[in-house]
């Protein structure tokens, strides 16, 4: 368990901040707030997807995003991102915003991101985070998400989605 409480920011539908509120209030009352998602991809053009401990808040062990976290009070998106891309891979890249989801009860009211970068350094997952990681194939991905969707969190799901969508190359 962490020690220190966590603060959010509080956002409206317009993704406006409108308060601080500790992360704790923010989830039991399903207020607004925010995420950022990262793909790492390698120079071989495979995504670093990763299971999430089984400790984890919301979808525990489950496969995601590279990297993924919710963003602190007052920090940006891409702050954000590149705050969870060291603390959860010890990861130190160039960022490229790629999307953007409102939020939602299906992505647990956080308007969310989406980063990428390229990356062919060694991942040193934090095991509070993460239990296990692997570099896939997007096509490889496709299979797999398609076969098995209750095996991803519903944001990465939603991010894929749109990312089948907008690079035909992976269709």
């Amino acid at each position: 368990m962490e020690t220190e409480q966590e603060w959010f920011d509080v956002v409206d539908e317009q993704d406006r901040v409108i308060r601080k509120a500790p992360r704790e209030e923010v989830h039991q009352n399903g207020l607004l707030h925010r995420a950022a998602h990262i793909w790492v991809f390698n120079t071989a053009g495979k995504l670093l997807i990763h299971r999430r401990a089984a400790g984890k808040e919301e979808e525990p062990l489950k496969l995601t995003s590279s990297a993924c976290g919710h963003l602190s009070a007052g920090e940006s998106y891409e702050q954000a991102a590149q705050r969870e891309l060291l603390e959860e891979l010890g990861l130190l890249a160039e960022l490229k915003f790629l999307h953007k989801i409102p939020s939602g009860s299906e992505i647990g009211y956080e308007h969310t991101t989406l980063y990428s970068c390229i990356s062919d350094e060694t991942p040193t997952p934090d095991p509070r985070e993460i239990i296990s990681f692997e570099y896939v194939s997007l096509s490889e991905l496709k299979k797999q998400v398609e076969q098995n969707p209750e095996d991803y969190t519903n944001p990465f799901r939603l991010f894929f989605t749109w990312y089948l969508q907008t690079v035909p190359e992976v269709n």
